[in-house]
């Protein structure tokens, strides 16, 4: 049993536990950060997407876009592990063109019969801090497209964790159809009154497309962590 709880072998492969993630619940191992040159290759990415199916099918045609492009990439997707919404149309999509999906889901949408049951991988946990940090474990970096609060909660973390310096990875965020142009606004406005610091401002990589967010992703270079710098300087 690994972090993330008791693997559950399913139909699509088996699941396969991480031995590199041992430990119990939530508590991590701060990264060496003066070792952190460049970000990662992204063999695999996080993304974060609402499991709700709106009335404009542009949200799920993305999302299983987005999810198929991924795969075609050699890019594997991390997700939560949900067959509904736009969760299930990523990892669908990813799933139709042969690619890599690992999932990671609460026990709790277990029960509720949530779970998607044709991944490569399903990691059940117990918490949704567990999730999350199964996330940033398993990922090389992260995609938000459209989705709710929960979708929020996990992009905002992945950011903070950026600025923190619990992670170098690339934090990105697909504006399909204008969805997040009041968002990137918002960021903005955080910057322009001095809540986010001048060297922090740019861990948001925005784009229209998925091609173009990837390239910009790729290119990443990781920010100066605030646990790196004097008090002096916050």
């Amino acid at each position: 049993m690994g972090r993330f709880g008791a693997g559950v072998p399913l139909p699509h492969g088996p699941t396969h536990p991480n031995p590199s993630l041992s430990g119990r619940g939530y508590i991590g191992t701060l990264p060496t950060l003066p070792t952190w040159r460049s970000a990662p290759p992204m063999k695999r990415l996080a993304v974060y997407c609402g499991s709700a199916t709106p009335a404009d099918p542009v949200y799920i045609d993305s999302a299983r876009a987005v999810g198929r492009a991924l795969a075609e990439r050699g890019i594997g997707v991390v997700y939560g592990g949900g067959r509904l919404g736009l969760m299930g149309a990523v990892a669908d999509g990813a799933i139709e063109a042969g690619g890599e999906v690992i999932g990671v889901i609460p026990t709790a949408l277990v029960k509720a019969e949530a779970a998607h049951r044709g991944l490569s991988e399903l990691h059940v946990v117990e918490t949704m801090h567990q999730r999350k940090q199964a996330f940033t474990d398993l990922a090389d970096g992260f995609v938000t497209i459209p989705g709710g609060t929960g979708t929020m909660d996990e992009l905002w973390e992945a950011m903070s964790w950026a600025q923190l310096g619990y992670h170098a990875k690339p934090v990105g965020l697909l504006n399909v159809a204008g969805f997040y142009d009041h968002l990137i606004a918002f960021v903005a406005k955080m910057a322009e009154v001095g809540f986010v610091r001048p060297m922090h401002r740019d861990i948001l990589i925005v784009a229209d497309t998925l091609d173009v967010l990837l390239d910009r992703m790729a290119a990443h270079t990781p920010v100066r962590a605030i646990i790196t710098m004097a008090a002096t300087d916050l």
